[in-house]
């Protein structure tokens, strides 16, 4: 039997790895993630380090949570992915945190005016702390939740942030999304009555050595390419796969923001 080549190794590995929690791990280098120009994990720990409570929306695997160097004694995460919960929960119980399965948010960019979906399980004014990396959320919600001086922080993903992947498969531009960006954050946070005391707003590289890394990525977050498989875009993956070995790794670029507001 023939030995498969190194693209029909790459592309199969990508196929077979399964995707858990939120961890981009494995892959080590064959991914590197420009890091934003803000410390967001230092903020947060700061912030945590002040607080006697913190919430984590929509934790993922846990994986963020578990690294941060400073949690509160009363720390408690959310998850609205259902696989994802009982990963997390086996991944943040032995430090002390429960993880709560909620109904998530709405993309921040089509949420109505009065939006009843993505409601957060606590009391109101309950909360000191509520941070969320990069998941949707519902502004009057949280400031509902937040005690009196609380503060939110949140590092979001803008909008246009799949473009690169469509221009390196050859596909058609995707449609333009509806705005996501800092000031469209800022006003939902106003109008949820908090006061923002900080952000700022950049862009990042993300970079991929192989082409099996880049379809992995592509499988773990269906959303970015819609209708993606490794093997319905098996010809476009391959025509990736010669780029990459005449020219190098690809590049992706994305903006970001981030935003902390006090109640």
């Amino acid at each position: 039997m023939a030995r498969p080549t190194d693209f029909e190794r790459l592309i199969n590995e990508a196929e077979a790895q399964p995707f858990v929690g939120w961890d981009f791990s494995w892959l080590g280098k064959r991914i590197v993630t420009q890091p934003f120009s803000w410390d967001y994990d230092g903020l947060v720990a700061k912030r945590a380090r002040e607080s006697p409570d913190l919430l984590d929306m929509d934790t993922g695997g846990g994986e963020w949570l578990a690294r941060l160097p400073y949690r509160p004694d009363h720390t408690v995460a959310t998850e609205s992915y259902p696989p994802n919960v009982p990963v997390a929960a086996r991944r943040l119980r032995p430090l002390g945190v429960s993880v709560v399965r909620t109904e998530g948010a709405p993309d921040n960019n089509v949420q109505r005016v009065s939006e009843t979906r993505g409601p957060l399980p606590f009391q109101t004014g309950s909360l000191h702390l509520v941070v969320n990396r990069h998941s949707s959320f519902v502004a009057t919600e949280v400031s509902r939740a937040l005690a009196e001086n609380g503060r939110f922080i949140t590092q979001q993903v803008g909008d246009q942030r799949y473009a690169d992947f469509h221009r390196l498969l050859k596909l058609p531009a995707p449609p333009l999304p509806l705005r996501w960006n800092l000031s469209a954050a800022k006003t939902q946070v106003k109008a949820a009555q908090l006061r923002v005391i900080g952000s700022g707003e950049a862009k990042r590289v993300i970079s991929f050595s192989d082409v099996g890394a880049f379809a992995w990525y592509l499988k773990a977050i269906p959303w970015t390419v819609e209708d993606f498989s490794v093997q319905a875009f098996r010809g476009k993956l391959e025509g990736l796969n010669s780029q990459i070995q005449r020219s190098g790794p690809v590049r992706v670029r994305q903006s970001g923001f981030w935003l902390e507001a006090a109640k």
